[in-house]
């Protein structure tokens, strides 16, 4: 039997970083359980706006999340107002009572076409909306391989089409090496809530391989 593990997890410290970025020995818990409230609230909050992913970061004092999203223009609003009342409803309901200073930053993700994450929201999408699911899994790896994705794995599992038993589907192109920890792979999974129940979405991209001298060049090149 195959013992399947999570690509990004698989590669933490390597070519892949942590989305919580903090120390703590007496607050952990709490750090955490806050952390994962936020992160719900806001993919909750910015669903049709092309999330890719929240990175939450404590110093003494103060904390800073960035959204890395597709569409920053929606995210922060006419005038910023859009960023000041995500900023207004994370002090209210999740740091009542601390004296924290919140700064939030948006990011603009370059390529959406290569970001798992954004690729299954649209796939949800397109799902909820009753499109016929191999035309989005073709739609889908068609646009990988535009973008310039060098392999990709598309997998949707439920009761495709309405039908009695629920059953999984997948379509891939180009090659995938899970083992090679090198490989740079991005990974998301998702729910699609249709009227015959929960379809799941899966997707896996591969970029290339990261090299650790490629990366130090990639950091000189923008230092100048």
């Amino acid at each position: 039997m195959g013992q399947k593990v999570h690509p990004i997890t698989h590669r933490l410290g390597v070519n892949k970083s942590w989305k919580s970025k903090w120390f703590s020995k007496r607050d952990y818990r709490q750090f955490l359980k806050e952390d994962v409230k936020i992160r719900k609230f806001l993919t909750t909050k910015l669903k049709n706006s092309g999330v890719s992913k929240i990175e939450i970061e404590r110093s003494s004092g103060t904390m800073t999340i960035t959204i890395y999203t597709s569409k920053p223009g929606v995210v922060i609003g006419r005038g910023g107002a859009g960023t000041d009342d995500l900023k207004k409803k994370i002090k209210e309901d999740f740091l009542k009572g601390t004296k924290l200073e919140l700064k939030l930053t948006i990011q603009e993700v370059n390529q959406p076409e290569l970001d798992a994450n954004i690729v299954v929201q649209n796939m949800i999408e397109q799902l909820e909306k009753r499109m016929p699911f191999r035309r989005v899994l073709r739609m889908s790896i068609e646009q990988i391989k535009r973008a310039g994705g060098l392999g990709v794995k598309v997998m949707v599992a439920g009761r495709l089409n309405g039908a009695e038993i629920a059953r999984t589907e997948h379509q891939s192109w180009g090659k995938l090496p899970l083992q090679t920890i090198r490989a740079n792979i991005d990974y998301s999974r998702g729910a699609a809530r249709t009227t015959y129940g929960a379809v799941g979405v899966k997707v896996w991209i591969y970029k290339g391989e990261v090299f650790e001298k490629k990366e130090k060049e990639a950091e000189a090149k923008k230092a100048v």
